[in-house]
């Protein structure tokens, strides 16, 4: 009987909720949560012989100590696949399920499967570098989502022949594979058929999918500035000294506001950066040359605008995902709208 191991975070390994996030990494001997559910699908083939449980916080914070704690513990365990979740649409719990499986993989060479919603950034993150199945985007899918990793673990187990990425149903990992169709066509009369069933507007699969590109409108001209309500947004990684909303100095999950109504200036020791793709010497020296609130409030008393919004936004850029920056964005956005902010400088490094 082959034998897998599962990690969860602290809500599905039944340790807590968000108070309890930042909970250290432990293993537990035989079935916690979703474990049992996994271990019944994968009957007859393997079972779930440990269960691995960490915060989300804690490995989000603490990345490469989770992840050395993770890997001591599975020193010396007989293990032959791995599994993470599934994480559906939690951004930090996707990130963990990535990161660990990643690190597994590397370390013990053997196959890691997870699962997660389209929506969530761990898909763009690490997709091309495991099995991330695609997921539903609550709990209410788990035994779905459970039932998909379980099988495909019981075919790559049982040296099954392992099919496309649409046809088992994990997201494509960009690898290009030599197959022999029977009977055989060639690439000629393949081409023709797909051009063919183009032009009479008929259903076809390209053998080279081209991903779309995300283009946004140009927002149109402000017609008075002087009136206009301005906001800073950065990806440059200014916060106060501290740190205090933990955003990730790389591939991050959180965004922090930060109320500037009562200064002019970004003054040395009490903003920072904490952007790990760049020397940081010059922004925590005067942040201002990121986030520019002495030039803008300069403007605001030449009355050149309206005013400078209360609060600047600030995340980290480097090695954060399109789906994250696009998810922050829009949770960003929403909150200047409602504020009635006119116009965003968005500055980077």
């Amino acid at each position: 009987m082959k034998k897998a191991i599962l990690y969860l975070n602290q809500f599905f390994g039944q340790i807590g909720g968000e108070e309890l996030a930042d909970h250290a990494p432990e293993i537990r001997e035989g079935l916690v949560g979703p474990a049992l559910e996994l271990s019944k699908q994968l009957s007859g083939v393997a079972e779930v012989t440990h269960t691995i449980i960490c915060g989300d916080n804690f490995m989000g914070s603490n990345q490469e100590e989770a992840i050395k704690t993770i890997l001591g513990f599975l020193e010396g365990k007989e293990f032959d696949i791995f599994f993470a979740g599934p994480a559906f649409r939690a951004g930090r719990y996707g990130s963990a399920c990535g990161n660990i499986c990643k690190a597994v993989k590397e370390k013990f060479n053997v196959p890691v499967i997870t699962s997660m919603n389209d929506e969530n950034p761990g898909v763009e993150m690490f997709k091309k570098e495991m099995y991330i199945f695609e997921g539903g985007a609550s709990a209410a899918a788990m035994r779905k989502d459970v039932m998909a990793m379980a099988q495909f673990g019981k075919k790559i187990l049982t040296g099954e022949e392992l099919l496309s990425a649409k046809e088992e149903g994990y997201y494509p990992r960009g690898e290009r594979h030599q197959i022999w169709l029977n009977p055989p066509v060639s690439a000629s009369d393949r081409g023709v058929d797909m051009l063919i069933k183009k032009l009479k507007g008929e259903a076809y699969t390209t053998e080279l999918p081209i991903p779309k590109s995300d283009l946004v409108p140009i927002a149109p001209a402000i017609k008075d500035l002087s009136k206009a309500t301005v906001a800073i947004a950065t990806s440059g990684g200014i916060v106060p000294v501290g740190n205090p909303d933990r955003i990730q100095s790389a591939s991050a999950t959180k965004w922090g506001k930060y109320d500037v109504s009562e200064i002019d200036d970004l003054v040395k020791g009490e903003f920072m950066t904490i952007h790990a793709g760049f020397d940081p010497a010059a922004a925590n020296a005067d942040s201002d040359v990121i986030v520019p609130l002495d030039a803008l409030r300069a403007y605001e008393k030449a009355g050149k605008i309206g005013k400078v919004h209360q609060y600047f936004y600030s995340t980290v850029g480097t090695g954060t995902t399109q789906g994250e920056a696009a998810r922050m964005g829009r949770e960003i956005a929403a909150e200047l709208l409602a504020d009635g902010v006119d116009a965003v400088i968005l500055t980077s490094t």
